[in-house]
């Protein structure tokens, strides 16, 4: 496998200068807490949902110490609609060790940042890039499928990065380190709007006369992807339940209805498990 050249890099980086979206966490002197945060809320989420809540969210705490005292209660109704609520949980325990271990500063070191709660391989590249202009392998969803298309001719990126796949893939990032962080930004931005997974738009990719995937035909995947379903499942009562509680203070047990009391008995359990949601006196309230 050759490495991405220059030229190339200068394409999509000049396509990122002239299309990238003006998202809230990217503006300047948006802090390394900012970036984490943003990193944090966009796990599973689509930018344009995240960047309201996003705004709301650094007004109220703007820096980790902020969140580390705030309330559990608190931190779950302001994550509201963003979904997966155990995320905000995350972000509260590693805000709560930034205090602890980092004097309240985010650390600029991946492994350091990999120590933290809820913070995987993505999220302390991403946070290294875009916050400290590091040089770094970030691998999302968007930026393992361009480099799957227009490197190896595959319409979808494998299930999983093995370490030789990482080490190669590490050829097609800049040597520069702020260089490197601008292409980060770039190919994932590419892959958000361009080279998308159901429609990608092959006539407006600035890197189309190089692509394998394209130049092969656009060949289908070889496996269909399956849709998550959403209806009569265990997140969609889960998620009932939790914009229940957000709306009011307390919530009876004899007070909820839904059409299959096993789930609801085992989605307020795992709720409890979670730390998402307390049961005292048959009553539910939010948090632990």
């Amino acid at each position: 496998m050759s490495a991405i050249d220059e030229e190339t890099h200068d394409r999509v980086i000049g396509w990122f200068a002239l299309h990238a979206r003006a998202l809230p966490w990217r503006a300047p002197g948006t802090s390394a807490w900012g970036v984490l945060v943003s990193e944090i809320m966009l796990q599973q989420t689509p930018a344009q949902r995240v960047a309201g809540p996003w705004a709301e969210w650094m007004d109220r705490w703007p820096v980790p110490a902020s969140l580390a005292s705030a309330s559990t209660d608190d931190v779950l109704r302001a994550w509201g609609r963003l979904g997966y609520p155990r995320r905000a949980l995350r972000l509260k325990a590693a805000a709560e060790a930034i205090v602890e271990e980092h004097a309240g500063i985010v650390p600029a070191d991946e492994e350091a940042l990999l120590r933290l709660p809820g913070i995987g391989s993505y999220t302390a590249a991403a946070v290294c890039a875009f916050a400290f202009r590091q040089r770094t392998l970030v691998l999302d969803v968007n930026i393992r499928r361009v480099l799957a298309r227009h490197v190896d001719g595959a319409a979808q990126p494998s299930g999983h990065d093995s370490a030789r796949r990482r080490s190669e893939l590490w050829r097609h990032v800049p040597e520069d380190a702020g260089r490197a962080a601008l292409w980060s930004e770039a190919i994932m931005e590419l892959g958000a709007l361009v080279c998308t997974s159901a429609s990608p738009d092959c006539g407006g990719c600035p890197i189309s006369e190089s692509c394998a995937w394209l130049a092969a035909g656009c060949p289908p995947a070889t496996a269909a992807r399956r849709s998550q379903p959403w209806e009569g499942t265990d997140r969609q009562c889960r998620g009932w339940l939790m914009a229940r509680l957000r709306e009011t203070d307390r919530l009876a047990m004899s007070d909820i209805v839904w059409p299959r009391p096993d789930q609801l008995a085992r989605c307020i359990a795992s709720l409890a498990a979670d730390g998402l949601i307390s049961i005292r006196d048959e009553t539910l309230t939010l948090g632990s």
